[in-house]
């Protein structure tokens, strides 16, 4: 095991000189900083030897159209097991509400044009050369210019020469790039960010995890904070500083191409899964040089789009904004996060990023947060497309005119230094809100501990893509694999047993990842699986390596869904079989208009079932889900494993081998019909749920019994919880991850119809074959607040059905009395008022309560 715990993030050594572009100066030169109280030396730059083109010295330029990019020839040398210096983190770490005194003397002593510099993040492909690599002389002259404070994003998507790059390369461009900073503009260091919802997907060997949408299918919070602390770990590695993640947004429509960035569509999972991630994520940030900023996202209704795209104007009452929306954002910034970044679209006719009630009321107000608040991508292109500014410069005094933004994240920045500067001399704001504004940046930066190093961790550098990630990685894929279907216990196969695979998705590592993986979308056909040769696998190796053959696969269909194969040659396959498994699949981008099957894909499925008798298994690898309620009475299994990640090839064929017995349960609805894209389990009381799968079903393979479920107090009072246990023993043959769902319903509320169900708690513990375990949960009075029509926070007394595991066989129910004195309205909450100074949907008091759902 290498121990990292005495590692220093300021290396004294430099490697050998080889880099991505020419570098002027000496690479031993220090830079100096202005910095508590007393001139310091920044760690010297570091450089690492690279395999492969390392100068634009006599450049070639890509062709136009190039078809795929090279292959980072640089191998990484992993090491096995590592361990990391741990810090204490009782206690959340999150943004100061000021800036400290060292900040504050760096503030002063920049110049107006550095400031604004401060607030434009620009994309690193501003800075490649038409060879696809660094070019020094162009970022010398962007620094010296412009002054920025921050680099966001992945050379793969811009431009960039490799498909993807080693974190030694990366670590040679961010180190770069950091020196040229130091010696130009502003002479500060910049925050280099990266998107990675699922791991750090852009650099070589990182491990692609299983998605958010996976994450929250465990029930299991170990499995949000474990991977979030490696993607960190890794980003840092690379000399990147800040995560664009979590996403705090709710799967309320399945057509959201973005579902796998969501936890689930249950606010109180997602909440626990988001303020998780950024715990793990952040750490002890502001000690711990081994750790990011989180950025939570997209802030607000991002995901309530009715045909599931990005720009698709969002419409969603105020009071669903306030009662389920809003909660997983609080609690990541419960979590402490440093940065939150603005929705991209508009909400109720408002665009996000210039609607004070949003940014200034809630965000700011009611949420508290204090953090570095981020604009999307070309947002102020955005709001000129939204037509809600007539122009660039209009839309830059929309976005900064009451100093809730703080950072203008654009691939057109230098245009927003020059719109800010025309609207300082149009006298359109304050020049007090860019001083407040980097004022937050710049303790980040310090907070980060970028004045003293804003280099690479060399030392990270052979943990990236460790045994022991992957391990964690397919630990987590494993909890994440629902089973919900399995007549005639089909599941799990034996290993002797004739199994023909059709579908696309088993000898396909790019497949298990989704969008937002190596690239933002899928690039070609073309590079195929390339970006992870040797750092990932694939259904068809996982499952050679259980049955110790090659197994039978046959297309099909195409990803496309697409007739490939002859029916008639499947058929006569199948008919010799014993098991067949269909697995259906989608592109990375995950784009979908409607949500149904091709008919290729139905038909096939058709004739087989009517041709033979064969047992089927339907094995779905998906974010978007895909209507199979007219094929599912042809299915004996079904196997849900969404997006399990670069490594889900060996649990997934764990699982259909019975390696172990799945524990995951569904964190969305599965919709019956495309009338159901926007389906969720809280739905009303009076509207009906009739979905294909409920949200919470899965079970495993080992039969589960549940006792009653018992309270310490039939009655429930506010400021005092009570106990809700239930024991469940298992009666199967094997270990059983359990997780158990607590719900509660309302029978009765005078001021909103009560939800179907809400999800108060959950919990998942190991049982072992004959065993019984308790669960034990805490309920609380104030757990049932609820916001009206009005936005306001109320609580009823009246009848509460508590209930484990809804929409399962194996649900139980239990009533108690909810007893309030005297109904009540917190009246520090929202209020309706409506005069000239307030948002017609009405604003909140700066006295923030603190919500309960």
């Amino acid at each position: 095991m290498m121990n990292l715990g005495l590692v220093s993030i300021g290396f004294l050594c430099i490697l050998n000189s080889s880099t991505l572009g020419d570098i002027s100066g000496s690479a031993n030169q220090s830079n100096n900083l202005r910095y508590k109280g007393q001139t310091r030396s920044v760690s010297k730059f570091p450089l690492i030897n690279v395999d492969g083109v390392k100068s634009n010295n006599g450049v070639v330029c890509l062709p136009d159209n190039y078809p795929f990019q090279d292959y980072d020839p640089m191998e990484l040398k992993s090491v096995k097991t590592y361990s990391l210096k741990q810090y204490d983190e009782s206690v959340p770490q999150g943004p100061s509400l000021i800036p400290e005194v060292d900040t504050v003397r760096i503030l002063k002593k920049l110049s107006l044009q550095e400031k604004v510099g401060q607030m434009v993040h620009v994309h690193i492909g501003k800075f490649l050369g038409c060879d696809g690599l660094l070019n020094v002389t162009l970022a010398e002259s962007i620094f010296e210019k412009y002054k920025i404070g921050g680099v966001y994003g992945s050379p793969v998507d811009m431009g960039g020469r490799w498909n993807i790059a080693s974190p030694q390369r990366w670590a040679n461009l961010t180190n770069t790039l950091q020196k040229i900073a130091m010696e130009k503009g502003s002479k500060l260091p910049f925050i280099y960010s990266l998107e990675s919802p699922k791991g750090a997907g852009n650099i070589k060997g990182s491990i692609l995890f299983p998605a958010p949408v996976n994450i929250g299918a465990t029930f299991n919070l170990m499995h949000a904070y474990i991977p979030s602390q490696i993607v960190a770990k890794d980003i840092r590695a690379a000399g990147a500083h800040m995560i664009h993640s979590p996403s705090a947004n709710l799967n309320v429509n399945r057509l959201w191409k973005h579902n796998y960035e969501s936890f689930g569509e249950d606010p109180y999972l997602a909440g626990e899964m988001v303020y998780t991630t950024v715990r793990g994520l952040q750490g002890n940030y502001k000690v711990d040089r081994n750790r990011v900023a989180a950025c939570v996202k997209h802030y607000i209704g991002y995901s309530g789009s009715k045909n599931g795209d990005d720009k698709e104007p969002r419409n969603i009452p105020y009071h669903k904004i306030t009662e389920y929306h809003l909660y997983p954002f609080l609690r990541g910034f419960n979590a402490g996060a440093t940065t939150a970044m603005l929705s991209p679209n508009t909400l109720n006719g408002e665009a996000v990023s210039s609607s004070r009630y949003l940014k200034n009321d809630i965000l700011r107000n009611f949420l508290r947060f204090s953090g570095v608040v981020v604009s999307d991508w070309s947002e102020i292109k955005s709001m000129v497309k939204f037509g809600t500014a007539i122009s660039p410069n209009w839309g830059i005094y929309q976005l900064f005119e009451d100093g809730v933004i703080d950072v203008s994240m654009s691939s057109d920045g230098f245009d927003f230094i020059d719109g800010i500067f025309d609207m300082l001399n149009r006298n359109a704001f304050s020049k007090d809100k860019i001083y407040t504004s980097v004022g937050r940046i710049l303790q980040l930066k310090n907070d980060l501990g970028l004045f003293d190093s804003p280099y690479s961790n060399l030392g990270l550098i052979e943990t990236v893509g460790s045994n022991q990630d992957i391990e964690k990685s397919q630990i987590a894929a494993r909890e994440s694999i629902i089973l919900l279907k399995n007549e005639n216990r089909v599941l799990p196969f034996h290993k002797n047993d004739k199994v023909v695979f059709i579908g696309p998705i088993f000898n396909s590592t790019r497949y298990m990842c989704g969008g937002w993986s190596v690239h933002r979308k899928e690039k070609s056909d073309l590079e195929g699986d390339s970006p992870y040769y040797g750092y990932g696998d694939t259904l068809e190796q996982a499952i050679e390596k259980i049955i110790g053959r090659k197994p039978t696969i046959f297309t099909g269909f195409d990803i496309d869904g697409n007739l490939v194969d002859d029916y008639t040659e499947l058929g006569r396959h199948v008919h010799r079989a014993d098991k067949v498994v269909i697995g259906f699949g989608e592109k990375s981008a995950g784009e979908a208009n409607m949500l149904d099957l091709t008919e290729s894909q139905i038909s096939l499925v058709e004739y087989l079932a009517k041709l033979t008798s064969t047992p089927i298994v339907f094995l779905l690898m998906q974010n978007t889900p895909r209507i199979i309620d007219g094929i599912i009475k042809y299915a004996d299994g079904i196997l849900n494993v969404n997006l399990p990640g670069a490594y889900g090839g060996l649990p997934i064929a764990e699982a259909i081998y019975g390696s172990f017995s799945p524990s995951g349960r569904m964190p969305y609805t599965y919709p019956k019909s495309n009338l159901q894209t926007d389906l969720t389990y809280y739905t009303p009381v009076t509207s009906e749920y009739d979905p294909t799968f409920a949200f919470g079903t899965g079970f495993g393979y080992n039969e589960m019994v549940y006792s009653s479920i018992r309270v310490s107090n039939d009655v429930l009072f506010p400021g005092i919880p009570i106990k809700v246990t239930v024991s469940v023993t298992n009666n199967g043959n094997g270990p059983q991850l359990e997780p158990v769902l607590l719900y509660a319903s309302q029978h009765v509320r005078n001021r909103m119809t009560p939800e179907r169900y809400r999800l108060k708690d959950f919990k998942k513990k190991l049982i072992n074959p004959k065993e019984t375990v308790e669960y034990v949960f805490h309920l609380k009075a104030e757990q049932f607040q609820f916001r009206a029509s009005d936005s306001q926070l109320y609580i009823e007394g009246g009848k509460i059905t508590l209930t484990i595991n809804a929409f399962t066989k194996n649900v139980v129910t239990k009533d108690v009395l909810l007893k309030i004195d005297l109904d009540f309205t917190d009246n520090q909450q929202i209020t309706t008022g409506r005069d000239n100074k307030q948002s017609p949907q009405g604003r909140i008091s700066n006295k923030r309560p603190t919500p309960h759902y």
